[in-house]
């Protein structure tokens, strides 16, 4: 089996929870692979980095993703495209209207639907710790890729707390609930999932059932 873990917003290849899911799979799952890319770059660039990384995986063993908040969103992006099988921590469905805070509210009535402007387009908004800039273009890119539904819902697990301090729990429950997909609500916590470490054979039970 192979498991690709897939970061957040402000994360790398070096994220934690994809470090601990690492180690704990070199100490008691020897056989299956992590995969830990860096998605730091536009996200017409890592969606396709993304499907080339899944189809190639996918001739070799099974694949499944993990994904964190913004990663949660590929996730359910990718596996609406290819089938494989996804595990969810607190996944981002709407970055189409998150994203929007870093957009500057005194530019265009804080309206995507009214820049026309191509120069506009490539200004740098906000850069993650991983080095993305992201541009107006980027934010554009998710409007226009908006999470319609869950094609493979028997696929897809999503484990979310909540106390999620970052994004409205609600809105991921109810999304995935609505097409069906598995939901595992968990009391309090965090965005972060600071007790992944803890959670990690809950995780991994819940991925070898996938």
């Amino acid at each position: 089996m192979n498991i690709v873990y897939i970061h957040g917003l402000d994360s790398d290849a070096s994220s934690i929870k994809g470090l601990l899911l690492e180690h704990y799979c070199e100490q008691n799952h020897p056989d299956i692979a992590v995969y830990r890319p860096d998605l730091n770059q536009s996200p017409e660039q890592v969606f396709g980095d993304l499907i080339d990384l899944v189809t190639k995986l996918s001739k070799e063993a099974r694949t499944i993703l993990v994904g964190s908040s913004l990663g949660g969103y590929f996730s359910t992006l990718i596996s609406n495209h290819t089938g494989c099988s996804v595990l969810l921590l607190n996944p981002s469905t709407q970055p189409h209207i998150t994203l929007q805070r870093f957009y500057e509210e005194s530019s265009v009535d804080n309206n995507l639907d009214s820049l026309n402007n191509s120069d506009a387009d490539t200004k740098v908004l906000y850069t993650t710790t991983g080095g993305w800039n992201i541009t107006i273009a980027d934010l554009k890119w998710f409007a226009d890729h908006k999470l319609s539904g869950v094609e493979y819902p028997s696929q897809v697990v999503a484990l979310i707390k909540e106390g999620d301090e970052l994004l409205d729990f609600n809105l991921s429950v109810d999304f995935y609930r609505k097409y069906g997909a598995k939901v595992i609500l968990q009391a309090e916590g965090d965005h972060r999932f600071s007790d992944f470490s803890e959670q990690l054979p809950v995780v991994m039970d819940i991925i070898q059932r996938l």
